[in-house]
C-alpha cells in the first residue's frame, strides 16, 4: 500500500433520498437476508428536502470502524451494519489516487478501516423511513470509495440487508423491490419503473404528527406480525401481486384515480394488519385518522381522487396530490384543520418546497386565521380545529436518486483527520 507510513485519509461523500411506499413491505421470509414476503412499490422523494447525507473515509491511521449518525457516536457491531461492510469489501477493487499518491489493491480494503458519518436532514426512527436511506447512502458512498463495480442492481440487494426499504432508495422516482425467489437474496432487488420526470404533476405533502422514536420499531413489528396475524399470509399471497399489476399501470398511464385509490387501500390494509397483529400495533394515532377524514371527505364530495394518503410505520400522513393546483387547495385545508400554535412561525411550520405556500395564499398567521372552512364541510357541522397537533408540514415532490457530492465543504469529516467535524 503506496504511502501507508504517511497519514493520508481518502474520502468520498454521498446523498442518497428517502422513500415512501405506496404498496407496502410488512414481513420477512428471511430476517438475516431481509427477504420480503411480498412486492413493493415506492416513491422516491426530493433528497433537497428528506436525504441522508454520509461521507465515508479510509486511513491506515484508523484503528477500527467507527460511525457517528447525526453528531452521536453509534455502535457498528450490529449484524446489519457488518453485513453491509463485509459485502462492499468483498466487492472492492485496485484503486490508485494519484493526486494523493495513494495505492490501493483489492486485498488491502479488507484491511483498511473506514470511518462513517451521516446525517438525515429529517426525523429519525419516527417512521419516514431514515434507515432505507441511511442504509442506501452507507451503501453507495462506500461503492464509490473502495471503486466498487457493481450495478444499482446489486448494490440495493446488498443495501437491503441493511434495511429493507433501502433498496428503493438507490433509484429515483417510482421503484419496485421485487421480493425474488432465491434462498440466497440474489434476485431480490430494486428496479426503477419510472424516473422523477416521468410523474412530475404530483406534489407531495408531509404532515409530521411526531417527530418521536416510534415505540414499536418496524423490525419487530413485522416479526411479530408474521407470528401472529392470520390476515397477513392472505395480504402478501392474494391482494399484493394483483395491487403490484394495477399499481404499474396507474404509474404507467398517469392514472391518478387508480394510483390514488390503490395507494390508500394498501395503507389502510397495512395498519389493519398491524392491528391483527398480537399484541396489536398502533402506528396512527388520533391526528392521523383526522388526516385521513379531511382527505376522505374531499375526494368524495369531488367526485374523484384529489389527494392520495399513505402512512409507514409511524403518525406521519404522506399526501400526494395530482398536481400543483390540487396541492394549494390541500395545504389550505390542512393549515385551516391544524393551525400552528400561535407563536409558531409560518416558515419553520411549512418547509420544503414555499411556492406551495404561496400558491396556497398564505404568507402570514393573519391568513391562516382568515382561511374559510372547506366547501365539503356542512354549515350546521362546526368545523373542528386542532391547532398544535401537527408538528410542521414538509413540501416536496418525486426526486432523483443517490448522488456523489463533489464539494470537500459538504463532507461530514475533517480530510486531515477523519473524524467528524
Amino acid at each position: 500500500m503506496a504511502g501507508e507510513m504517511q497519514k493520508w485519509v481518502l474520502m468520498a461523500t454521498a446523498q442518497t433520498p428517502t422513500n415512501i411506499a405506496v404498496i407496502k413491505y410488512w414481513g420477512k421470509r428471511n430476517e438475516d437476508l431481509i427477504l420480503a414476503i411480498n412486492d413493493s412499490i415506492s416513491v422516491t422523494l426530493d433528497p433537497a428536502h428528506l436525504c441522508t447525507t454520509t461521507t465515508v473515509a479510509v486511513s491506515p491511521t484508523f484503528d477500527q470502524d467507527r460511525m457517528w449518525l447525526n453528531g452521536k457516536e453509534i455502535s457498528l457491531l450490529g449484524g446489519r451494519y457488518q453485513n453491509c461492510l463485509r459485502e462492499i469489501r468483498s466487492r472492492a477493487t485496485d484503486l490508485e489516487d494519484e493526486k494523493q499518491g495513494i495505492k490501493i489493491t483489492k486485498k488491502e480494503w479488507e484491511k483498511l478501516h473506514v470511518h462513517i458519518a451521516s446525517h438525515n436532514n429529517f426525523p429519525t426512527a419516527a417512521g419516514l423511513a431514515s434507515s432505507a436511506a441511511g442504509f442506501a447512502c452507507l451503501v453507495f458512498s462506500l461503492a464509490k470509495l473502495m471503486n466498487v463495480k457493481e450495478d444499482q442492481g446489486a448494490l440495493s440487494a446488498i443495501a437491503r440487508q441493511g434495511s429493507g426499504s433501502a433498496c428503493r432508495s438507490l433509484y429515483g422516482g417510482f421503484v419496485k423491490w421485487v421480493m425474488g425467489k432465491e434462498e440466497n437474496g440474489s434476485d431480490s432487488i430494486a428496479v426503477q419503473l419510472a424516473d422523477e420526470k416521468h410523474w412530475d404533476d404530483l406534489v407531495i405533502v408531509i404532515a409530521v404528527v411526531s417527530s418521536c422514536q416510534k415505540e414499536t420499531s418496524s423490525t419487530s413489528g413485522m416479526r411479530d406480525t408474521v407470528e401472529t396475524s392470520m390476515l397477513i399470509q392472505h395480504r402478501a399471497k392474494e391482494v399484493v401481486p394483483k395491487r403490484i399489476v394495477q399499481m404499474e399501470d396507474a404509474i404507467k398511464k398517469h392514472d391518478f384515480a387508480a394510483f390514488a385509490n390503490l395507494t390508500c387501500a394498501d395503507s389502510n390494509q397495512f395498519h389493519a394488519v398491524c392491528l391483527d397483529t398480537y399484541p396489536p400495533i398502533f402506528y396512527m394515532n388520533d391526528t392521523s385518522h383526522k388526516i385521513i377524514s379531511c382527505v376522505e371527505k374531499w375526494n368524495r364530495s369531488a367526485g374523484t381522487p384529489q389527494v392520495a394518503y399513505t402512512f409507514d410505520a409511524g403518525p406521519n400522513a404522506v399526501l400526494i396530490a395530482r398536481n400543483r393546483k390540487t396541492a394549494a387547495e390541500l395545504l389550505q385545508r390542512l393549515l385551516f384543520h391544524f393551525p400552528p400554535n400561535s407563536d409558531t412561525d409560518l416558515n419553520s411550520y411549512v418547509i420544503g418546497d414555499k411556492s406551495i405556500l404561496q400558491d396556497a395564499g398564505v404568507q402570514d398567521m393573519k391568513d391562516v386565521e382568515a382561511l374559510p372552512p372547506p366547501p365539503e364541510i356542512k354549515d350546521k357541522v362546526p368545523a373542528p380545529k386542532c391547532k398544535g397537533d401537527v408538528s410542521y408540514f414538509i413540501c416536496t415532490r418525486p426526486g432523483r436518486g443517490p448522488v456523489l457530492l463533489s464539494d470537500e465543504c459538504q463532507a461530514l469529516l475533517n480530510p486531515s483527520t477523519g473524524l467528524p467535524k
